[in-house]
């Protein structure tokens, strides 16, 4: 340290300092400002990244709470048509089931109709059966009864007393 004392040179020392302060001057005008605005505008940057990031993940949870709430509509959509189509189901089967009671209750009375109507068509035939079988037998009844002419008119007689008698 003695040795730098005693090289010292005030005059060295001070054109030193000038060029020192000539080379800060000069890097104050061409390096420092260029330096510093780039800084500035990298710590711009990254804030600008930070709130676009921010408004990003806003952005993200209202599109996941648009997406909570679509989901619950269409949730509550589906539910809606599926009670829709049953209650559809419930009523088109019940619809069926009271057209298939009309129309056996149509067919039923039909039946009945048509069977009445073959009852008395029946009946009628056994009536005029019974007549014609009637007839018949009164026709032969009568053939024996009139061939003998003796019993011709006890015949005559005996319906002539009860016309009488009435």
């Amino acid at each position: 340290m003695d040795q730098l004392l005693n090289d010292f040179s005030p005059g060295l020392f001070f054109m030193q300092a000038i060029i020192l302060l000539i080379i800060i001057l000069l890097m104050k005008k061409f390096a420092w400002k260029p330096i510093l605005d780039a800084l500035q505008d990298r710590e711009d940057g990254i804030h600008n990244a930070l709130d676009s990031a921010k408004k990003a993940k806003l952005e993200m949870q209202n599109l996941q709470a648009d997406n909570e709430r679509l989901l619950i509509e269409a949730r509550a959509e589906r539910d809606a048509m599926l009670k829709e189509a049953r209650d559809i189901r419930s009523k088109t089967i019940e619809d069926a089931k009271g057209e298939a009671q009309e129309q056996a209750h149509a067919i039923i009375k039909q039946a009945q109709v048509a069977i009445e109507g073959e009852k008395k068509a029946a009946v009628i035939a056994l009536k005029d059966y019974v007549a014609t079988l009637s007839l018949e037998i009164a026709e032969k009844v009568v053939r024996t009864e009139l061939s003998n002419k003796d019993r011709q008119l006890e015949l005559v007689e005996t319906m002539l007393d009860e016309k009488s008698l009435n």
